[in-house]
């Protein structure tokens, strides 16, 4: 598609539409095309703010009329891959909100223009958990949309597959709900297959029976990574799939707002979950406790809702460089290659160096699953560094780069959709067979390319 030199005249649209519309040069634009990452600058041709499964109608006939694309987005947290945005209209859906939590079917529908951190809030008032990811400011759509982990994920999978129905506007302008036996196709593929298969407003949910969770994280000086990353490779072989975990080298930037223990002093950390009481998941800690003197230790009960902050991710925007990969077991081999390019003594510039570790559910293909059902590999890790605290892009890229050099010879040969932060191609994330079936259907349903996501499923030619 391709647009003509004549300024876009967004008077038509902004008639139809309940949102707003933001063109270049009018006061409101600069705010509104900023991702969440703020080292990604958007620049599209306009921002459409839509508040109704009309208004994303709307927007598509007029992208269509214009010779523009369309991309969607709630946050922005995986805008980087995107690409150019200046023959597109950036589709904000953050006015597509609501939380409708039934506790007895153990259902949720939610607007795609929420958070998880309200999600989770709103499950947890009837004893109940989701599968987010994170951090509790992620968007709940595109989250899905990718696969989905965090801290529940060796206990019940994938969070895809944890989806019932899918509301969502078609590339053509019609209203779709998708579910297992309404568009079964389609089902399939927004259930891990990405986006560029239409606008979601809507999904619909099953939640989980957790009221209170054991998790926290537990850090020792940085010197001491190889110690540790010796004891949680013992560690995790023989851990119930009720916990699921990670490993970092963390260097926190040296910010008001982070503990004086931590503020920029290279770290070694574990952060973990177990879906229990405190005395259960006390006793599966011990033999991480018994390497003694961390410098802190947060492990504590608490409820299921607060699991979405065990991280520490920023809630903030924040400029970030990011980039992962996956592993198909934690080997010793592996293990020294993350300290040589993330440890101590690494020059290293990244923020952070994880390892999280899957299997269990995670690796089992579910009943009714959608297009990703599991994870080949046992880790998947991510390196994320900030420009300006710590390096410039071009160091923090050549040090996310050395990570994923330097795990390559453990690698299996897929990645995870959400945490690939760098351009790349769908072939990286399915077998040929998936990507063959997911290319078929999002041909059927936008022919013309309409839709412009990351990492999107090639349309063929």
């Amino acid at each position: 598609m391709a647009q003509d030199s004549s300024p876009l005249d967004v008077a038509p649209l902004r008639a139809e539409l309940s949102g707003a519309v933001h063109a270049p040069g009018d006061d409101g634009y600069d705010a509104a095309r900023q991702s969440w990452n703020l080292a990604v600058d958007q620049h599209p041709a306009a921002v459409v703010e839509v508040a109704s499964p009309e208004d994303v109608a709307a927007a598509l006939a007029f992208a269509l009329g214009n010779g523009l694309r369309v991309a969607p987005q709630r946050t922005g947290h995986g805008a980087g891959p995107v690409g150019p945005l200046g023959e597109a209209l950036l589709l904000r859906t953050g006015g597509l909100g609501g939380v409708e939590v039934d506790p007895a079917a153990r259902r949720a529908r939610i607007g795609a223009g929420v958070l998880w951190g309200e999600v989770a809030e709103a499950a947890g008032r009837h004893e109940l958990s989701v599968l987010h990811g994170s951090s509790p400011t992620v968007g709940v759509v595109g989250f899905l949309l990718g696969g989905g982990i965090g801290w529940q994920t060796r206990a019940q999978g994938l969070a895809c597959n944890s989806v019932t129905a899918v509301e969502l506007v078609t590339p053509a302008g019609e209203r779709v709900r998708a579910t297992a036996e309404s568009e079964p196709d389609l089902f399939w593929a927004l259930r891990g297959g990405g986006a560029g298969f239409g606008v979601v407003t809507a999904v619909e949910i099953e939640l989980f029976p957790l009221a209170e969770a054991y998790a926290g994280m537990i850090a020792w000086p940085a010197e001491r990574g190889p110690e540790v990353l010796d004891a949680y490779r013992e560690w995790i072989a023989g851990l119930p799939e009720t916990v699921t975990s990670a490993v970092r080298y963390l260097t926190l930037p040296p910010l008001p707002e982070i503990p004086e223990p931590l503020r920029a002093v290279p770290l070694i950390d574990v952060t973990a979950a177990f879906a229990g009481g405190e005395a259960e998941g006390a006793e599966l800690l011990a033999p991480l406790r018994a390497l003694g003197d961390p410098i802190v230790d947060t492990y504590a009960a608490m409820p299921a809702a607060g699991l979405c902050r065990i991280n520490g991710d920023p809630e903030e925007p924040v400029p970030g460089v990011a980039d992962g990969g996956m592993i198909g077991a934690l080997t010793a081999e592996a293990c020294a290659a993350l300290t040589e390019t993330a440890g101590p003594g690494s020059g290293s510039t990244l923020l952070a160096a994880q390892l999280r570790h899957m299997r269990g559910a995670a690796s089992r293909v579910p009943d009714g699953a959608g297009a990703l059902g599991r994870l080949d590999g046992e880790i998947v890790y991510s390196a994320v560094g900030m420009p300006g605290l710590g390096g410039e892009p071009e160091q923090v890229l050549a040090d996310i780069a050395r990570v994923q050099q330097a795990l390559a010879p453990a690698g299996n040969g897929r990645r995870y959709l959400n945490f690939a932060e760098r351009p790349t191609t769908a072939s990286e994330f399915f077998d040929p067979e998936t990507l063959a079936r997911l290319s078929a259907i999002r041909t059927a349903i936008d022919p013309d390319d309409l839709l412009l996501s990351n990492h999107a499923v090639p349309v063929a030619a």
